[in-house]
């Protein structure tokens, strides 16, 4: 018998219960700079609202809210079934700036070096943890990002390295280039 999946394609939105509209505006929109798009009740629990906002790439990241709510001002939960933390791609000059603009804010973050990119992490008045994420590459044209890390992760692999560097996404956009030029003729 056919095994028939149910193909994604692409994250559609992520909602997040938050506290009060004011709180996810000043977050949302008035930090990470994501256009306040629209809002509505929720349409399945009428005692919150629903704030709509656009991460960047035309998606959505929404917000329930409740005017009764305050600020949980503590971590998020980290058990099993919860989520540990959203990333946003950042681009490398805002990347630089980001940790002046948090400082200026009076916000407490996180810089780690992963590798393949580098990271900001901070918490929202919620304790939702929140990743400003830069690659540490260029996606070559005709590719994603996930193919050069598909290919980097490959590499690592093969040569039995700890984790992906700079080394092995250049070789992999070098190996990608390489593949899509010999498609080409």
């Amino acid at each position: 018998p056919l095994v028939k999946k149910i193909q994604v394609q692409g994250v559609h939105h992520t909602t997040i219960v938050g506290s009060t509209r004011q709180s996810a505006i000043d977050f949302w929109e008035g930090l990470l700079g994501m256009p306040f798009v629209l809002e509505q009740p929720n349409l399945g629990k009428p005692d919150e609202n629903h704030l709509y906002f656009d991460p960047g790439d035309g998606r959505l990241l929404t917000v329930f809210t409740n005017e009764e709510r305050q600020d949980a001002r503590r971590p998020a939960p980290r058990e099993v079934g919860c989520v540990e933390h959203l990333a946003f791609n950042v681009s490398r000059a805002t990347f630089s700036q980001a940790p002046d603009r948090l400082r200026e804010r009076g916000i407490e973050f996180i810089q780690r070096d992963r590798g393949f990119m580098d990271s900001i992490y901070l918490q929202d008045a919620n304790g939702l943890k929140i990743e400003l994420a830069c690659y540490k590459f260029e996606t070559p044209e005709g590719f994603r990002a996930v193919d050069v890390l598909m290919t980097a992760q490959r590499l690592r692999v093969e040569r039995g390295d700890h984790h992906i560097t700079e080394e092995h996404l250049a070789d992999a956009i070098e190996s990608l280039l390489a593949t899509r030029d010999r498609l080409a003729h």
